[in-house]
């Protein structure tokens, strides 16, 4: 069973229906001891850092997350999920992550031509880095994923496993261990989206 932690942020329900399309057995929850029984985690999320961080928080999410993680159990951070999985981000001040993955969220802005469009919206094509990763495996360099994102990853180059290009090269994936995180939404990234959410779910 697949758990898609809900703390109050986040499209989970698209993300559940694509798991349901590919058989998956997952569950929107913030139940502690149905996430503890789960087999792999989804951290979902959309908004801002701060918000979101400090909801992880009071929910007691942020805790449960990390020790389950640190237990070895597979998770996948998608979206702002993804950037929370870091250390930190600078987005409307200075907010600690998870720290899960080494790192930090940095603006676009700051390596983007000033010409292009914030935030970053639309279908863009995945480079691997490295060794191609086990979330990977059922699709190919050059597939395009969708991506809405006005912050990326940074100081994170030993983690990365995909990029994209968006007038700069930008985090597109990073891993750590079990640790997955998505900058893109696979749930809105069609039959390339599917394929990759079979893979985590095959881990």
């Amino acid at each position: 069973m697949i758990a898609i932690i809900d703390y109050g942020v986040g499209n989970l329900f698209s993300l559940k229906s694509s798991l349901a399309a590919i058989g998956a057995d997952a569950v929107v929850t913030a139940d502690p001891e149905v996430i503890k029984s789960s087999e792999k985690i989804i951290l979902p999320g959309v908004g801002a850092f701060g918000d979101a961080a400090a909801k992880l928080r009071e929910s007691g999410m942020a805790d449960l997350v990390k020790s389950e993680a640190e237990s070895g159990k597979p998770l996948m951070g998608i979206c702002l999920g993804m950037q929370l999985l870091l250390e930190k981000s600078f987005e409307y001040g200075c907010h600690e992550g998870l720290g899960l993955i080494k790192g930090e969220i940095r603006p676009i802005t700051d390596v983007i031509p000033a010409d292009l469009k914030v935030p970053h919206i639309g279908w863009n094509a995945l480079r691997f880095k490295g060794e191609k990763s086990p979330i990977f495996k059922y699709i190919n360099e050059g597939d395009h994923v969708y991506f809405v994102h006005s912050f990326y990853g940074a100081e994170c180059d030993e983690s990365v496993i995909a990029t994209a290009e968006y007038g700069a090269t930008l985090t597109a994936a990073v891993a750590e261990d079990n640790v997955y995180g998505c900058q893109f939404h696979p749930e809105k990234s069609g039959d390339v989206g599917l394929r990759i959410l079979r893979a985590f779910i095959e881990l």
